[in-house]
């Protein structure tokens, strides 16, 4: 017996096998992109959502209704409309249900739909849901041939190809979604504003970005924070399509009994999980990373309540949360990027105006095909009812026919011109109809009819009638979601804040007093407090050592060490060794040589002026802030001259106008500040002329004062030389004997 047999290979076709891969992969990528990951500019919606909502509206779960269980509508999702994986499917409804999520919710949920910490929903089987009246304004006219349908996968059913309603869904609720090579990220909206802008766009259709602007703010998130960029960065961002938020927590001070406070966050930024957040300032404090930030707690109930405990009362608070801000979650960048499907099912990127102008094209062509629907929705009512007063002007002859005649639909057709439609009609009538009263009735109808018929006519003839008419619809709908309303009120507010600072050394360290002591041999210590230094515990050294620098300071100084090579060296008091015991050479902290000698140690502020001289008498005025150095190896400030060393380091006070100089021939003279060169590096100018011997000491001082210094003796008391005449002099004079009194050891004090 001879069977047919069909060679598999008969089937193969032999085509090179990029051109094969490429073709396949276009056509996944362009199933991807059309049909799962991009919203529709029309109405907002991947398909995912708009087959769940159309099958909710099919269950009648319209918000006066009862819930009904997740489970039942997943099920006639995957089995009638989108035949992909259950949890999928349910994990776009939970989206839509999720306040947090979503500005407007689509659906209202009962039971456990997750929470802002990021814990997932319960299963379909525990929650319920239904439509809520955000759901209902987008789907309204889909009774009304509004839009048009197509067949379901299997060609059982029909589906909506997308929804007609006047709700502005797209930027309303935004959109987020990752095709094949291309992604869209559209943050949510305030409805009112889009409505407001969409009702100047019907008016003047040519508006531009800026024009929209005024109407429509910025974003609108559900979970509320500031949006805090420029205007101008936002306006390019709207325009272009492309681009991003940046968006804050919103915070508060709540101050505390004794002086205290402490910092509230009552809203998060948008698509941040607060337990995921509150993890991450946990771990910045356990690092140490923020040291000015002691603890977090999370107080929330139904309303979020961070609480963010300082250091210390004394903390910057600014300082503080702009540390938060740049190291975790309380400020994020939402991304903008417009790209939709438009009209003709074409991926593009659209600016804000774009995207709101498609959308009001596409209400008046549902507005067009809303009025077609009920035109030809009235020719069949007025068919009908003229019917009807055939039958009552002749009714006596109707019921005779009806009575003698086997078909009496034919009869009635041709006696009295009636259609097979109006025929059908009179033979169903009910007896009880028979009436005069219904007579009049009709009539009215077919009265009030043929004026809406007019007017309907006249609306599909007068373009400025349907923008009247456009107007009064999104009015109604704007008046919705107005700003008075609880779901309308903006949330998010738009308030520029300049970015993030650096974070300053001193806001990574807790603010104390300590009390800095250098000794002669080099050992350095930080004592709690600012202890008195004339206290034998304070200067307590080794055998054979003794004082050298002592002095008040706060944990966040810097400290500047200046040694005789001219190099200036950085320390950081919080790095200091503890006050017990005599120290830490501090030779071993920075790379300074021991035959090298220590002129200065002084605390470092950036507003801070220094006087710097050499054994030779050449010297000049440096800032603080230029002689700071960031590294061990430190920063050549002075550069003296071969033999010469540096002599002084001396701190200038606002108010001091004058330099006094002595040198070791004992000789002194005063000239104006004003003559001493400011520089950052150098040897500077000659202060005093010397024939023999070099700088003793040198001071500032303000002239009007007079000059000072402490009498001999131990006594504590103050000299002064209020009359200077004869001592003034230009810079690199020589001078002349000191005053009368003036120590002999040559040195001010």
């Amino acid at each position: 017996m001879a069977t047919d047999f069909k060679d598999p290979f008969d089937s193969i076709v032999d085509a090179p096998f990029d051109s094969a891969l490429s073709e396949r992969y276009l056509v996944y990528a362009l199933s991807t992109i059309t049909a799962r990951s991009l919203p529709d500019v029309r109405d907002g919606l991947k398909p995912v959502h708009r087959r769940l909502l159309w099958a909710m509206r099919l269950l009648k779960l319209d918000p006066a209704q009862g819930y009904k269980k997740c489970a039942r509508v997943v099920g006639d999702v995957i089995g009638k409309y989108h035949p992909h994986g259950d949890q999928s499917v349910y994990d776009a409804m939970v989206r839509l249900a999720q306040s947090f999520a979503m500005r407007y919710p689509l659906v209202d949920g009962q039971g456990n739909f997750g929470n802002i910490d990021g814990d997932n929903a319960a299963a379909y089987r525990y929650t319920e849901a239904r439509l809520t009246q955000v759901a209902m304004d987008l789907m309204d006219g889909l009774d009304e041939d509004a839009v048009s349908y197509r067949p379901t996968y299997n060609g059982e059913d029909h589906e909506p190809e997308l929804f007609p309603g006047l709700f502005p869904n797209l930027l309303a609720n935004g959109a987020s979604g990752i095709a094949v090579g291309m992604a869209t990220s559209i943050p949510p909206h305030n409805a009112a504003e889009l409505l407001n802008a969409a009702i100047m766009l019907v008016d003047r259709p040519d508006a531009d970005d800026a024009m929209i602007l005024e109407h429509v703010t910025g974003p609108d998130f559900p979970t509320g924070g500031l949006v805090v960029d420029p205007a101008a960065v936002m306006r390019e961002s709207y325009a272009t399509g492309r681009g991003g938020f940046r968006v804050r927590a919103r915070w508060t001070i709540e101050r505390e009994k004794g002086g205290g406070w402490q910092v509230i966050v009552s809203e998060i930024p948008y698509g941040v999980q607060k337990g995921k957040l509150i993890e991450q300032i946990a771990d910045l404090i356990n690092a140490k990373r923020l040291p000015i930030l002691a603890d977090v707690r999370d107080e929330s109930d139904t309303e979020v309540r961070i609480v963010l405990e300082p250091r210390s009362r004394t903390v910057d608070q600014q300082v503080m949360m702009d540390g938060l801000f740049r190291l975790t979650d309380l400020e994020t960048r939402v991304s903008l990027n417009l790209n939709v499907l438009d009209k003709d099912r074409t991926p593009r990127v659209m600016s804000l105006r774009e995207a709101l102008s498609s959308w009001v094209e596409h209400q008046f062509v549902v507005l067009r095909r809303r009025t077609e629907h009920r035109l030809a929705k009235i020719a069949d009512r007025i068919e009908l009812l003229e019917g009807y007063l055939v039958a009552y002007l002749n009714l006596d002859r109707v019921i005779a026919i009806i009575r003698t005649e086997d078909e009496p639909k034919k009869v009635m057709i041709a006696e009295f011109a009636l259609t097979d439609r109006q025929a059908e009609a009179i033979l169903n009538m009910r007896l009880r109809s028979l009436r005069r009263l219904e007579e009049f009735e009709i009539r009215g109808e077919r009265d009030k009819l043929d004026k809406e018929r007019a007017d309907l006519a006249a609306l599909l003839e007068s373009p400025k009638k349907q923008q009247n008419r456009m107007k009064r619809d999104l009015g109604k709908i704007r008046d919705r979601y107005g700003s008075e309303t609880e779901l309308g009120k903006r949330r998010t507010t738009i308030e520029e804040a300049a970015p993030t600072r650096d974070i300053p050394l001193e806001a990574m360290i807790e603010r104390e007093p300590i009390t800095v002591i250098l000794s002669q041999r080099g050992w350095i210590r930080a004592m709690r407090g600012h202890n008195d230094l004339a206290s034998p515990e304070a200067l307590k050294f080794k055998e054979g050592d003794g004082p050298a620098f002592a002095f008040h300071a706060q944990t966040t100084d810097k400290l500047l060490l200046a040694a005789e090579n001219g190099r200036f060296y950085t320390l950081a008091s919080d790095k200091l060794p503890g006050g017990r015991g005599f120290g830490e050479p501090v030779r071993a902290m920075i790379d300074l040589d021991g035959s090298v000698g220590i002129v200065a140690l002084l605390p470092a502020t950036k507003q801070t002026r220094l006087m710097v001289a050499a054994t030779d008498g050449r010297g000049f005025v440096v800032n603080a802030a230029d002689v700071v150095a960031e590294t061990r190896k430190g920063k050549t400030v002075v550069t003296p001259r071969p033999g010469e060393t540096l002599k002084l380091v001396r701190p200038i006070a606002a108010t001091h106008d004058y330099v006094a100089v002595i040198g070791d021939n004992r000789k002194m003279l005063v000239f104006p500040l004003a003559e001493l060169v400011e520089m950052t590096r150098g040897q500077g100018l000659q202060m005093q002329r010397y024939r023999d011997g070099g700088l003793a000491d040198a001071i500032t001082f303000a002239f009007s004062d007079g000059l000072s210094w402490p009498m001999g003796g131990g006594t504590g008391r103050i000299r002064t030389e209020p009359d200077l005449g004869p001592w003034r002099a230009a810079r690199g004079a020589a001078g002349r004997m000191p005053p009368t009194g003036f120590p002999r050891d040559n040195h001010f004090g």
